[in-house]
């Protein structure tokens, strides 16, 4: 095991339990570590903003980034919960396959679905995965990060093409999610699969972090360009209702 990540874990843990401050003669002596290797510790914890120095006198506290990390891993277990009704809710409105996802590095997956009544529909499985940048859900988490993917960075190579719709210049992908960004919705225009379009939007915890994206697939036959703004407005509409129910903490059963 990494004892340098074992003993910055344990350092974390002894802070956070605290109600005030402690020094690294306190925390050495506690954690039975030396006071050198203590104090490396917390300056790489304080420069990763896990821990706070609260004066020159080397007085250290837990800061809020643990409880941020916290609250974004319980609404990812939750998100699935919570999304349930209004992902039932979008298929009965739009008789298209519903999709919940997370973003996983550069890719999505689903973690749930609903599918289309329709006999042609979108297929796809839970636990599967597709490339971000080519898909409605993705998009859309990709348009909300706080910073941005390597495979959008000026440097960054061109994305594979899977059909002629797909967006493979990380410049045309950037402007592309600041068009999302500015619309409040994502579209897949048979950029993953030439016959399937999707539109798809971000879903908020309570601490106003993108912790899921919403959207739907189908047949381009049936998800034309003339659909998809009423599209857009009931995948919205959807995504707003899982996020109200996170901000709250309720439950969605």
């Amino acid at each position: 095991m990494n004892n340098t990540l074992i003993k910055g874990l344990q350092l974390l843990e002894v802070l956070a339990s605290r109600d005030g401050t402690a020094g690294v003669s306190e925390l050495a002596l506690e954690l039975g570590m030396g006071k050198s290797n203590v104090h490396r510790t917390l300056q790489a914890l304080v420069e990763l903003g896990y821990v706070v120095n609260e004066d020159s006198r080397g007085a250290y506290r837990a800061s809020l980034k643990i409880w941020e990390v916290g609250a974004r891993v319980i609404a990812r277990l939750d998100v699935r919960r919570a999304a349930s009704p209004a992902m039932q809710w979008l298929l009965e409105e739009t008789r298209e396959t519903v999709h919940l996802s997370v973003l996983d590095g550069d890719q999505v997956v689903y973690v749930d679905k609903l599918d289309s009544p329709e006999p042609v529909r979108a297929y796809s499985e839970i636990g599967g995965r597709a490339p971000a940048y080519c898909v409605a859900t993705g998009k859309a988490l990709l348009a909300w990060r706080d910073k941005p993917p390597a495979l959008l960075r000026p440097a960054a190579s061109p994305r594979q093409a899977f059909t002629p719709a797909t967006l493979t210049d990380p410049a045309e992908l950037v402007r592309e999610l600041a068009r999302i960004r500015a619309q409040g919705y994502a579209v897949n225009r048979g950029e993953w699969r030439a016959s399937v379009w999707g539109v798809a939007a971000p879903i908020v915890d309570g601490t106003g972090q993108v912790v899921a994206a919403i959207g739907l697939s189908g047949p381009a036959t049936r998800i034309k360009p003339t659909r998809v703004k009423s599209l857009a407005g009931l995948v919205t509409e959807a995504a707003q209702r899982v996020s109200d129910t996170l901000a709250v903490g309720g439950d969605a059963g």
